[in-house]
C-alpha cells in the first residue's frame, strides 16, 4: 500500500488534483465463512451458499477488501477519515455514485485476491446544490489466473443540505420483462453494512441519517442495490453478464418496498433499475452478455 503524506487541511483545486494517479494495493478474498454470510444476506434463495473452490457471484468481491481503519480513524459520519488513499475533500456528504465493471474470469471462494487501485481523476464542479467533487478510481482485481475484474468506481462529495431536497424523479419502465419485489428492512441494511465492514451511519443510525444528513430515512446502499440487480439479471438470463454499468439517480430508503425491474435491450443486453413503491427509479444499470469496447 502506498501512502502520500499531504496535509489534510482545506484543499484547493490544485491540492486535490495532485491525488490523481495515486496507487493503493490490497490483498484479500472471500472465505467460505464470508461467502456463507454474504449468501445469507443477498444470495439467491434458489441456490446454496458457495463453498471453498466455488466461483463467487458477480459483485461479491466488494466484500473481499473491507476497510480496516481503527475506530480512532473514523470520521463523524462513520467513514474512514480522508487523506490516506482518497483525497481529503472538504465536503461532508459522500456517495458511491456509480461505476462499471468487466468480468474477465471467475474468482473463487478462498482464492487469494489482489486489488490494485488507481485514482484516475479528481474533478471539482459547481452544481445546483453547491460545490461537488467527483473522484474516479480504477480497480484491477486479480486472482490465481491473472486479471479477473476491471472496475471503475465513481464517488461524489457534496455539502450536507439544510433540508432534504430530492433529485428529479424518473418514471419506471413500462412493460418490464422482470418485476420483482424485495422488502427493505433495517436488519438487511445492517447485515450488508456488516459484511462490507461499512460504518457509514446513514445506513443504520436513523437519528444521524435524519437529523444530521437530512434524509427522510435510512439510505439503502448503492452497492446493495447493484448486487440485487446483478443477481436478478443473472437469474433472468441464466448466466452472469460480462459487463455491468450502474448509477444512482435517486436515494432509496429502508421503510419502502424496493422493486427490481428490467427491459430487454436486444439479445445481449438488459436495462435494469431499482424502483420505489411510489413509482420512481432509484438506481439504473445495464448488463451486457457480450464484450463491449467503448468506455
Amino acid at each position: 500500500m502506498m501512502n502520500t503524506d499531504i496535509p489534510t487541511a482545506e484543499m484547493t483545486k490544485t491540492d486535490l488534483a495532485i491525488w490523481g494517479g495515486k496507487i493503493q494495493t490490497l490483498t484479500g478474498g472471500v472465505s467460505a465463512q464470508m461467502g456463507a454470510m454474504i449468501h445469507a444476506t443477498v444470495g439467491s434463495p434458489q441456490a446454496a451458499a458457495p463453498v471453498s473452490g466455488d466461483p463467487i457471484p458477480h459483485l461479491w468481491h466488494w466484500c473481499a477488501f473491507v476497510p480496516t481503519a481503527r475506530m480512532s480513524d473514523l470520521g463523524p459520519d462513520g467513514h474512514p477519515r480522508l487523506g490516506g488513499f482518497l483525497p481529503p475533500v472538504p465536503l461532508e456528504r459522500r456517495m458511491w455514485a456509480g461505476g462499471q465493471l468487466t468480468f474477465h474470469c471467475a474468482v473463487h471462494v478462498d482464492e487469494p485476491l489482489t486489488r490494485r487501485s488507481t485514482i484516475r481523476s479528481v474533478v471539482e464542479k459547481a452544481g445546483r446544490a453547491g460545490p461537488m467533487v467527483f473522484v474516479t478510481v480504477d480497480h484491477e482485481i486479480s486472482g490465481v489466473n491473472g486479471l479477473a475484474i476491471s472496475e471503475q468506481q465513481d464517488i461524489v462529495y457534496l455539502p450536507i443540505p439544510d433540508s432534504y431536497a430530492p433529485p428529479r424523479k424518473i418514471d419506471v419502465p413500462r412493460n418490464p420483462v422482470l418485476d420483482q419485489i424485495v422488502q427493505m428492512s433495517t436488519p438487511l441494511l445492517f447485515r450488508y453494512s456488516a459484511i462490507t465492514f461499512n460504518a457509514h451511519r446513514i445506513h443504520y443510525d436513523l437519528p444521524y441519517a435524519t437529523g444530521v444528513e437530512q434524509y427522510p430515512g435510512l439510505v439503502v446502499h448503492g452497492p446493495l442495490q447493484a448486487t440485487l440487480l446483478m443477481d436478478a439479471a443473472t437469474r433472468h438470463r441464466g448466466k452472469p453478464p460480462v459487463h455491468f454499468r450502474f448509477r444512482g439517480v435517486h436515494p432509496m430508503f429502508h421503510d419502502d418496498t424496493l422493486r427490481l425491474m428490467a427491459t430487454d435491450e436486444g439479445p445481449d443486453a438488459l436495462a435494469l433499475c431499482t424502483a420505489s413503491s411510489g413509482g420512481h427509479q432509484g438506481m439504473q444499470a445495464t448488463a451486457f452478455w457480450e464484450e463491449i469496447t467503448n468506455d
